[in-house]
């Protein structure tokens, strides 16, 4: 992985074999980035995907493999506990063209990833909440 900040963005090439969630943390924790936006395409190779379901509030993964182009990639950072939290979702297209896609839980690059972080000043937290079973976004402040 490289990378590089323009302004307020960091632009960054994930090579072969980079897993996506790990390498857009190493930047986050590098640049102390505490809140921000994040977008990218790519290819991929295995992904561990998940949707959430509300009557029980529990989250279904389901890994995929095999080629496959990340169409689009979009979610948020912020921190939990002091440490980077990154809730991203991605929609994904196989070899025949079907997308699908959920939460983002794992993916690694099989050619390369583009992806573009846009830092926003100011920092939110996360808490969990009992009631809805998920890590919800908590302003500091």
């Amino acid at each position: 992985m490289e990378y590089q900040k323009f302004g307020n963005k960091y632009v960054l090439r994930l090579d072969k074999g980079d897993e996506v969630i790990e390498s857009i943390k190493a930047v986050c924790r590098q640049n102390a980035i505490k809140l921000g936006t994040v977008t990218g395409i790519g290819a991929i190779n295995k992904a561990v995907i998940g949707i959430f379901e509300s009557g029980t509030k529990k989250y279904h993964s389901k890994e995929v493999t095999g080629d496959m182009e990340i169409a689009s990639l979009t979610g948020n950072i912020s921190e939990m506990n002091g440490e980077v939290y990154l809730h991203l979702h991605i929609t994904l297209t196989d070899s025949t063209y079907k997308a699908f896609g959920g939460h983002l839980n794992q993916a690694v690059i099989s050619c390369t990833g583009e992806i573009v972080l846009d830092v926003i000043e100011g920092q939110v937290d996360r808490a969990f909440s009992e009631e809805i079973g998920l890590n919800l976004i908590k302003f500091v402040g």
